[in-house]
């Protein structure tokens, strides 16, 4: 380590230490002796910290050999040791006050939240690599390590880094479908800029032989592990329609420049095929955006530009082929002054595919066959380009005001029914100044709706990353267990409330529980005027009601009036879903009562002495409605299985009916007496015994009985 070979030339005191010979040694005291002695601890101390320290840089070394410039003449003088030995402890010091930067500042980084960390459990760490290998001490073995290091490589397509490169290669693919088009048509854009060309070209063939290895490379998922097997990667790249493609966008064909000459792009048409990628990235990007709606709308206009663009270049090219200036239809000569320009011939014939496309008209009609044809396909191609704008742009403009809409549809049935009801303007007014207030602070969305589709943990997960600096100060949620915190998480209820509204009144019976998120309420009297205390962000009311603990002097009744002062957004939390979900996890539901016992002998409002109460404990009316919910939940079962009986039953009655329409059908011409014998058995057989009917009642399955007297009797 630099540093610490700087520094053991530093504290040894420079080369005049090694002149004193050994007549200086023997002139010591021992005194000499002793500072020598503490020198030298010193200078081992300041070494091994100096080991330890990782990754110490040179402007601290060169600080330190700038100090020792200041003493050429060490000597063996008392003052050099104690210049040293001032030294040595400077550089301690220093090291140690970096050692401990470096440790805090690596703590700060990677020490985890704990509230998240108990939460989401321990990290998940890769077990080491049994192809990995330690370098030697001379290095000789790296270049085998960077071999095994791209043995193992493998590209997973939820990489940003993958995606990256889905960019760079979608950059070149746009960059063939635009300019090697153009240079194929317009000759003046080919020979102006040739060598700029050439290197483009060969730029875009590198990216995609590029693009050929990163392919082969790339993993996919199987059994919701990424296969990293090269052998089956490379077998399911080559079995895709993808392999073929990009094997014929890289087959050299502008070789055939030996024989044409390096102005014929029309060669390098086959790098066109690598399109796929292209979309692959817009798929992606779509997917990972903020703002897929406006990406779309981008995208659409990008495939619109290049239809155009490429109609502009193939409306020149016919041009050309049948004669500039030839007639009134076709690109006008490039001898007049006016047409003499590349811009000015590009901006023509995309002006007149934009036209055209989008069956404006306005242009010349044409004159040959052959452009009539043309202008009939592009009419064509511009009304589907035209009914594909109109479509996509209206579903992207429905998608982005989809919220909006059905918002303000809420709010339009609310003031219908209001009106309807005749509710007095006063309240009209607060209902839609509290809808107003949650558009404007973008509330409106309905989070429980959106998050549907994830599961439980992901959905606990987002809400507590969202809502974590109000949870922390959660009494309740402090040292409760994993599980129990994603219960809770996913039982709590955003609520608004409006300036004025009261949350809570003095003799209530505590059903829930609330954690404030934003906003400001109040502790006020009976009076609604006198303020005792004001509640802010984080703090939380009523959990004591809702443990019901025992002993509690104030039962589950509330003891103050809580109001609004402005617009609070609470968390509310019942009493049923903190029931529910303390159900399975016992140990936690005492250690809440513990800590709801610790909280009322700390208020003194704990009586010790009694014994109701508790989580367990619940009144009858509470019983009674579980028991109804229960009896519900019975009943709708047992309807379900009823009416699938029912149905089954039908089915059944009509096979067995169908049966025996075949089986008389056969029978048609056999002996009257056989064939009653044979219905006879048909009946037995099919008809063993009573069946109990959709009521319970047994009756007979008279199904199965036909009309005996003739074999075509209808059932």
């Amino acid at each position: 380590m630099c540093f610490s070979h700087r520094s053991n030339r530093l504290l040894r005191g420079g080369p005049d230490l090694k002149m004193t010979g050994q007549a200086a040694e023997r002139d010591r005291s021992p005194h000499n002796l002793s500072v020598k002695t503490t020198l030298e601890e010193e200078i081992e101390r300041a070494e091994s910290i100096l080991s330890r320290v990782p990754s110490v840089c040179d402007d601290t070394s060169s600080e330190l050999n700038r100090v020792a410039a200041l003493d050429p003449h060490g000597g063996n003088s008392r003052n050099s040791f104690q210049r040293n030995g001032a030294i040595s402890r400077l550089v301690s010091l220093v090291v140690r006050l970096r050692e401990w930067a470096h440790r805090s500042l690596l703590e700060e980084e990677e020490r985890p939240d704990s509230f998240m960390e108990r939460f989401r459990g321990p990290e998940l760490r890769m077990a080491p690599s049994r192809n990995s290998t330690t370098q030697d001490a001379n290095g000789n073995n790296a270049k085998g390590n960077f071999r095994k290091k791209w043995d193992l490589f493998v590209v997973s397509p939820s990489d940003n880094a993958y995606y990256r490169w889905l960019f760079v290669i979608a950059m070149a693919v746009l960059y063939n479908w635009f300019l090697v088009v153009a240079r194929a048509c317009f000759d003046r854009l080919q020979v102006g800029n040739y060598i700029c060309w050439l290197v483009l070209d060969y730029l875009s063939d590198f990216v995609y032989l590029m693009d050929t290895l990163v392919r082969l490379r790339t993993g996919f998922l199987e059994q919701g592990l990424l296969v990293k097997d090269h052998a089956k990667l490379r077998d399911s790249y080559v079995r895709t329609l993808q392999f073929k493609l990009d094997v014929v966008s890289i087959l050299p064909t502008d070789l055939a420049y030996i024989s044409t000459g390096i102005h014929t792009p029309q060669l390098r048409f086959n790098r066109l095929l690598r399109f796929p990628r292209m979309f692959e990235f817009f798929d992606r990007t779509e997917t990972r955006t903020n703002y897929p709606n406006i990406f779309r709308i981008g995208n659409l206009v990008l495939y619109i530009l290049v239809i155009i663009h490429w109609n502009a270049c193939i409306y020149y090219a016919i041009s050309k082929s049948l004669g500039l200036g030839s007639d009134t239809w076709v690109f006008p000569n490039i001898s007049k002054p006016e047409f003499s320009s590349l811009t000015r011939s590009y901006v023509y014939c995309l002006y007149w595919s934009t036209l055209t496309l989008t069956t404006i008209g306005e242009m010349p009609a044409p004159v040959r066959d052959e452009e009539y044809l043309f202008v009939v396909f592009d009419f064509l191609v511009g009304v589907l380009i035209f009914a594909t704008i109109v479509g996509n742009v209206g579903s992207m403009i429905a998608n982005m005001n989809a919220t909006r809409a059905e918002f303000q549809a809420r709010i339009d049935a609310i003031k219908h029914y209001m009106h309807f009801r005749k509710v007095s303007k006063e309240l009209e007014t607060r209902v839609i100044k509290w809808f107003d207030y949650l558009w404007t602070n973008k509330k409106a969305v309905d989070e429980q709706e959106v998050l549907k589709n994830l599961p439980n943990k992901l959905r606990a997960e987002i809400a507590i990353n969202v809502h974590l600096e109000t949870l922390k100060k959660v009494r309740i949620f402090q040292d409760c267990e994993a599980g129990l915190l994603v219960e809770l998480v996913l039982k709590l209820r955003p609520q608004v409330f409006s300036p004025g509204d009261y949350i809570c009144r003095k003799g209530d019976i505590g059903k829930e529980m609330y954690i404030i998120k934003e906003g400001k309420l109040a502790v006020v009297a009976d009076d609604g005027v006198t303020q005792y205390a004001l509640l802010t962000s984080g703090s939380c009311f009523g959990e004591i009601s809702i443990l019901n603990i025992k002993g509690s002097k104030m039962g589950n009744r509330r003891t103050a009036n809580i109001r609004s002062l402005g617009y609070s957004d609470l968390f509310c939390l019942s009493k049923d879903d903190l029931m529910e979900a303390v159900t399975e996890y016992p140990d936690a539901k005492t250690v809440l009562e513990e800590r709801g016992r610790e909280i009322l002998m700390k208020e003194g409002l704990l009586d010790e002495n009694a014994e109701s109460g508790g989580l367990q404990k619940e009144d009858t009316e509470e019983k009674v409605e579980r028991l109804e919910s229960s009896l519900d939940s019975l009943q709708t079962r047992f309807s379900r299985l009823l009416s699938e009986y029912t149905h089954t039953q039908q089915r059944l009655k009509q096979r067995i009916t169908l049966l025996e329409r075949q089986l008389n059908q056969t029978d048609c011409g056999a002996d009257p007496t056989d064939d009653t014998d044979a219905d006879a058995e048909t009946g037995n057989e099919t008809n063993p015994g009573p069946v109990v009917g959709a009521d319970g009642s047994p009756r007979r399955n008279n199904v199965q009985i036909g009309d005996k007297k003739s074999p075509t009797s209808k059932h």
